[in-house]
């Protein structure tokens, strides 16, 4: 009958390794299929119970990342004892020379996975010394790969919110924004800012895809937020691009860069975004940068353009509506 418990651990232990790596290890492969379903479970668990309240939807990341952690460990925990049981004689009380019972082997194969030694029990020679190494070995590249992931993620969110704040700190609309940018003469100020953030939307775009987790960070505020900034600068670009004579306008090749890496970073995003309605964001209002003068193509032709990118303002949208926040000129609808 022990048989069947030696199976299963090994199959348990598979499972779990194979989440592991896959979240850790490889950049490509995004979460693993436990840590995938238990991140998007407590997500949409948090948005349920948290709307409203910016402070609980905070605690989501965190929960999430501790949670998986505890459950990768549990599991490994669990397999590890699995295996052990697997013979009634695999350890023994070193007292008396006698097999442990359950409890004991719980308090034995946890001192093992957590490289504490084996405490007061010690396993059989040969074959179960040698099990006992493995999952020690194993334990530790566990407990490593963890708390490098934990850094790692943590990292990424520092990056993400002072990526947010240098773009909200100009302007919290598009058009604030563009407001923000004109020197007088035209838009060439921003030339540097867009080559640099260019740069970091495409590593945050691979740090998404990296560690999914990073989504479920959510930020109290909306000047931290990554998906509240991307939006104003997309709509800054738009503006920029569209709305404004060309001899004003900054680099053409800066403003494709940076449309280029946004659409990189949402469609990051896309396979954690929760789908809405399919509602098109209102279309920026000239008159919002004519007030102090600036040069703007005609409402018409600015209309012309926009509306062809009603698809990305769609993803844009749709971006701000799964992090719990709304478009930040605060108007939604159809064009």
């Amino acid at each position: 009958m022990e048989w069947i418990y030696l199976v299963a651990g090994i199959g348990l232990l598979l499972f779990v390794t194979i989440d592991v790596f896959w979240t850790t290890l490889w950049v490509d492969g995004g979460a693993g299929p436990i840590s995938s379903r238990l991140s998007r479970f407590l997500w949409k668990m948090t948005r349920g119970i948290g709307r409203g309240h910016p402070w609980l939807l905070s605690l989501a990341g965190p929960a999430v990342l501790a949670i998986t952690l505890v459950t990768w460990i549990g599991l490994l925990w669990l397999g590890w004892l699995l295996v052990f049981s697997g013979d009634i004689h695999s350890v023994v009380d070193t007292r008396d020379d006698k097999p442990i019972n359950w409890s004991e082997r719980i308090y034995f194969t946890g001192y093992v996975v957590f490289t504490l030694g084996v405490g007061d029990y010690v396993p059989r020679e040969g074959f179960w010394q040698v099990i006992t190494a493995a999952a020690s070995g194993n334990g530790f590249l566990f407990l490593t790969l963890g708390a490098t992931y934990t850094l790692s993620i943590l990292n990424s969110v520092i990056q993400q919110r002072s990526f947010a704040s240098s773009i909200t700190a100009i302007g919290k609309s598009g058009s604030e924004f563009v407001r923000n940018s004109w020197n007088g003469t035209d838009f060439s100020d921003i030339n540097l800012l867009l080559s640099s953030t260019s740069s970091q939307l495409s590593t945050l775009a691979a740090q998404h895809k990296a560690y999914p987790v990073l989504y479920y960070y959510h930020c109290p505020q909306d000047e931290q937020a990554a998906s509240v900034a991307v939006t104003v600068l997309d709509e800054a670009l738009t503006i920029l691009r569209f709305g404004v004579p060309e001899p004003y306008q900054p680099n053409r090749v800066l403003i494709q860069e940076a449309r280029s890496s946004i659409e990189g970073y949402l469609d990051a995003l896309s396979p954690r975004l929760i789908k809405t309605a399919g509602q098109v964001p209102s279309i920026a209002n000239l008159d919002d940068i004519r007030i102090l003068g600036l040069p703007t193509m005609t409402d018409k032709e600015f209309k012309t353009e926009v509306e062809q990118l009603q698809g990305r303002r769609r993803k844009l949208l749709n971006a701000l509506e799964s992090d719990a926040r709304q478009w930040p000129s605060g108007q939604t609808g159809g064009t």
